[in-house]
């Protein structure tokens, strides 16, 4: 069983100010402590290839896993990351995968603002299609709004 889910929200920021933020490891660090209890790097400086475990509050069936990033593409704005280890790969599902892009806001000719699309892509095996009830955009929600709020603060 397949299933996906997308956000997108405009930002107030040009597109390469959002990009600093998201396509690389500074989100972790806006997260950590609040959405996430823990963002740490096991491997990899951003770049793909780059691996990290996210410690998760309470609530979620599972307290951690791994995730690496498999595409990094700087010049459009793209990254997206899958699950390796734990979490989701324990209670059945074969992928979990996050993907950001980034693109300029075709309403603003200014290009002080851009759009942002957060997609959270899964497969489940049919034995546990029931687990696929745990897939949610609230996540996706919730770093949106914490990287809106984190641009809009650094000015």
């Amino acid at each position: 069983m397949f299933g996906t889910f997308f956000e997108e929200a405009e930002f107030p920021v040009p597109a390469s100010k959002a990009w600093a933020l998201l396509g690389t490891l500074e989100i972790g660090k806006v997260v950590s402590g609040k959405l996430l209890e823990a963002v740490d790097v096991v491997e990899g400086d951003g770049g793909v290839g780059t691996i990290l475990k996210l410690t998760l509050k309470p609530g979620y069936g599972f307290s951690s896993y791994n995730e690496k990033f498999t595409k990094v593409d700087n010049e459009n704005m793209v990254k997206e990351a899958e699950v390796v280890e734990g979490g989701y790969l324990d209670i059945g599902f074969t992928l979990y995968r996050i993907r950001f892009e980034i693109k300029k806001n075709p309403n603003d000719d200014t290009g002080s603002s851009c759009l942002v699309k957060l997609t959270t892509e899964y497969e489940v095996k049919e034995e546990a299609a029931a687990n696929a009830s745990l897939v949610t955009n609230e996540p996706l929600l919730g770093i949106m709004s914490m990287a809106k709020e984190h641009l809009l603060k650094s000015g």
